[in-house]
């Protein structure tokens, strides 16, 4: 593989070479970022949903505790 790149301008390895992968994997290469991002964003909605409900029970339960002492 040197050997081949080793006569080649350094337009062609370093431009060239790089825009033709972009161009072949680009669909693959942003199928696999836009899972990624997707999936963060699902991790964040989850936390923040288990946060909420987490929040209002011990609100809850320490609002129903108070009323208990009357």
């Amino acid at each position: 593989m040197r050997e081949i790149f080793a006569g080649l301008p350094w337009w062609v390895k370093w431009i060239a070479v790089p825009v033709i992968a972009l161009v072949v994997f680009g669909g693959l290469i942003a199928n696999v970022v836009g899972f990624v991002i997707g999936l963060l964003f699902k991790v964040l909605v989850f936390v923040a949903l288990v946060g909420g409900l987490i929040y209002v029970v011990r609100k809850f339960m320490s609002s129903s505790s108070s009323r208990s002492d009357w």
